[in-house]
């Protein structure tokens, strides 16, 4: 597995030392509650209903991705640093028992007290879905194109190798899969001098990437339909703010044998004039020719809404009949 590194130390070439420097922090996270790390996350009170409180009082984040993602019944939600395992834990009653949700962590102490209290949240939930793996963000311990959802909660900024763990996101997703990360997202790019600072590293300040940073990360580990939102501003260190964002992306690629290679047809919804579609201009309610592969992705839930897709081999007339017809 890669190294989980950091540049909160002077000697950024030994990246053991740097991992280390974040496992002993979330370490001692794990027993005492820190106030410092990230600000402790509000979560919804009818998502918590399962969980035991020993659990909240070691959450931190900064925003829970799960109540925005609202995974689906039977779906495989992956979180990514999932600590005490809060996330895990709603997740599981989102995908219920038919489902599957997985908590990667890279610290022994964190996985410990999940684990416990996994066996408190199975039993109130009534079944199983919920499993713990250690592992690091950048070599993740999962399948290819095994995962519908990956979620994350003010994790990714504590990598230094965050093209990696773009890379193994898109690895695990299934086709049509999506992410969606809550982090802390720095207004400029943060100087050298904080990002060797290691206790602002583990407080999820040294190693927060711009927004601009993060996108480029998504686009070229090939992500489409991404989504922002701004949070709320959560530091002003050194005079840069940052922010708590959350982000969604989700995987597509082209299949190679559609159904048919019979066009289809696609009519830009509103709100917009005119947007610009993989290269192709839309202008609001015109009808333009496009392929399958366009179909699929317009069809998808980054972009639901915001295109009339018509299938002219498909479409029929609805038949009308003496009870439902407005003419009868």
């Amino acid at each position: 597995m890669n190294d989980m590194a950091s540049c909160c130390d002077k000697n950024s070439d030994k990246e053991d030392v740097s991992r280390d420097d974040v496992q002993s922090f979330y370490s001692k996270a794990a027993v005492t509650a820190q106030e410092s790390l990230c600000c402790p996350t509000q979560y919804d009170s009818s998502e918590l209903s399962h969980i035991p409180k020993e659990v909240l009082e070691i959450s931190y984040g900064c925003g829970s991705p799960i109540g925005k993602a609202a995974p689906q019944e039977g779906q495989t939600v992956l979180d990514l640093g999932s600590g005490g395992g809060i996330d895990c834990f709603i997740a599981a009653k989102y995908v219920g028992k038919t489902g599957h949700v997985y908590g990667i962590d890279m610290t022994e102490e964190m996985l410990n007290v999940a684990r416990q209290n996994a066996d408190q949240v199975v039993k109130n939930l009534g079944y199983n879905n919920i499993e713990f793996k250690q592992g690091f963000l950048e070599n993740i311990p999962i399948e290819d194109m095994s995962v519908d959802l990956v979620t994350s909660n003010c994790v990714i900024n504590l990598s230094t190798k965050k093209g990696d763990i773009f890379k193994e996101i898109h690895r695990i997703l299934k086709n049509e899969g999506r992410f969606l990360i809550a982090d802390i997202i720095s207004e400029v790019e943060v100087p050298e001098e904080m990002r060797n600072n290691k206790e602002l590293w583990g407080e999820c300040i040294s190693g927060a990437l711009t927004l601009q940073e993060f996108l480029n990360y998504a686009r070229d580990n090939q992500f489409k339909g991404l989504h922002i939102q701004k949070d709320y501003l959560w530091k002003e260190v050194g005079g840069i703010k940052f922010y708590s964002y959350t982000i969604e992306g989700y995987k597509f690629s082209s299949r190679e044998n559609p159904c048919d290679s019979n066009s289809v047809f696609a009519t830009y919804a509103g709100p917009f004039d005119t947007v610009i579609f993989q290269g192709t201009k839309f202008q609001l309610g015109v009808t333009v020719e496009i392929d399958r592969n366009t179909a699929i992705m317009m069809s998808s839930h980054s972009y639901s809404g915001q295109f009339i897709i018509t299938d002219p081999k498909i479409e029929k007339p609805t038949e009308s009949n003496s009870e439902t017809s407005c003419c009868s």
